[in-house]
């Protein structure tokens, strides 16, 4: 769940290291991503998210963050093709980022820093558009920038949503295990889910303030999505074999099934 997840070699972007380095366009070509299995989502893309990946949410480090599933198994992601190619119609903001990010430092990381993996196969000193004119950033540059400075924007306002949905403890865990046919299983552990009882019961007061802040409809697009991991598994059966249902259950649930 690193925030430098895919980047191999990453360098902080200066005008004097950097003043002849070109970029090509990245036209769908995704293999960086390969064997990524989940990347960190920020809320306000929940909804194009959720039509195509189960949305949950994952420690990292010391935070809970929102992530969406790519894969069923370490590096493995199943929506790159051979190719390449990305298999669905959306791709998050944290792969589309790419090359640039922005890196935290400082002893404290409350200071954040542009960096450029020089490792992407697009840079050049010969093709491409340049990234900067003189000491100014060319408008493909910019264009970079601008994106990062409105994730960064968005990723502060998701770790609001996260706080309110721990303050109000609404996330459990949930464990889902996939069986296949010819005996093999995997499991799905140390996943949070959004407790849909408990955000019934809530307060006036709370379920308001997530009415109000339009988190709601992000909670919901997170329960929506679940069913989303059906799909995950025929892409994964379509690789290893034809594969049976999967079997879900959370902590709370089996806490009552054993006072039962």
């Amino acid at each position: 769940m690193a925030n430098l997840l895919f980047y191999e070699n990453p360098v902080a972007l200066n005008k004097v290291d950097h003043k002849d380095i070109k970029i090509k366009p990245m036209v769908n070509n995704y293999k960086f991503a390969a064997k990524t299995n989940s990347v960190i989502l920020a809320g306000v893309e929940f909804t194009e998210a959720a039509k195509e990946y189960p949305i949950v949410f994952a420690q990292s480090g010391e935070h809970v963050v929102p992530v969406a599933l790519l894969g069923l198994r370490n590096e493995e992601n199943l929506f790159v093709l051979e190719d390449g190619t990305w298999d669905a119609n959306y791709v998050p903001a944290f792969v589309r980022r790419y090359p640039f990010v922005l890196a935290e430092t400082g002893e404290d990381g409350n200071q954040r820093v542009v960096c450029i993996d020089e490792s992407f196969s697009g840079f050049s000193k010969k093709d491409g558009e340049p990234l900067f004119d003189g000491e100014e950033p060319t408008p493909i540059l910019q264009q970079a920038l601008d994106f990062l400075d409105e994730y960064q924007k968005q990723y502060m306002r998701t770790e609001v949503f996260v706080k309110r949905l721990q303050d109000s403890e609404l996330l459990m865990s949930l464990n889902a295990k996939i069986d296949m046919v010819d005996g093999a299983q995997f499991a799905l552990t140390g996943l949070l889910v959004v407790d849909e009882k408990k955000l019934l019961a809530l307060s006036d007061e709370k379920a308001l303030g997530f009415f109000r802040s339009g988190e709601l409809a992000w909670v919901y697009c997170h329960l929506m999505s679940l069913g989303s991991m059906g799909g995950m598994v025929q892409r994964m059966g379509k690789l290893i074999g034809a594969v049976a249902p999967i079997e879900a259950d959370n902590k709370e649930k089996k806490k009552a099934k054993k006072k039962k």
